[in-house]
């Protein structure tokens, strides 16, 4: 099997959501073509501040039209107890904006978003991965309320209704080793 087809091969089996590469120096341009254009990032980047606003005002009824309507929408998250398994994927629209809205009523939950450090990129001309270091304060599920660090990762599908979340991923960063 020659090696373009066999690396093909390969990254067609990587899960969503792994990061896209070149295969050559001649997919550059296709992979171009295949890219969302300005136009798209720029809504991708104010989709993504009034999700990050409605999340802080603990409005559901404004978070609704952005989350992807399909039982494959994502959010990996804490869970109410240890029991649970402490944390967890959370699938399907309903079951992610009702877990969203148990995060708003137990008590304060914000997001402040590193803007300035935002990277957006495209998996693919309909798939793109936004990714940004926030500081998240909540209480739900035992927490201390103290802002954490986080690494917001989601991903977004373009519907005929225009860009959906997909996957939201608040990844937490562990703290730097003492040494």
């Amino acid at each position: 099997m020659q090696a373009r087809t066999l690396t093909r091969l390969l990254l067609a089996a990587l899960p969503a959501g792994a990061p896209s590469v070149a295969l050559d120096s001649t997919s550059s341009a296709a992979t171009a073509a295949m890219s969302p254009g300005a136009h798209d990032l720029d809504e991708l980047r104010m989709l993504y501040r009034r999700l990050i606003d409605a999340e802080n005002r603990h409005d559901i009824e404004s978070v609704r039209p952005i989350v992807w309507v399909s039982p494959n929408a994502l959010f990996v998250a804490k869970t109410a107890t240890e029991a649970e398994g402490n944390w967890a994927g959370f699938w399907g629209t309903e079951i992610v904006l009702q877990h969203l809205d148990d995060l708003y009523k137990a008590g304060p939950f914000h997001i402040e978003p590193d803007y300035d450090r935002e990277k957006i990129v495209a998996l693919s001309r309909d798939v793109v991965e936004t990714y940004v270091p926030v500081s998240i304060t909540v209480t739900y599920g035992g927490q201390v309320p103290v802002p954490k660090p986080f690494l917001m990762i989601l991903e977004w599908v373009r519907t005929t209704d225009g860009w959906r979340m997909a996957t939201d991923i608040a990844l937490p960063i562990p703290p730097a080793p003492q040494h």
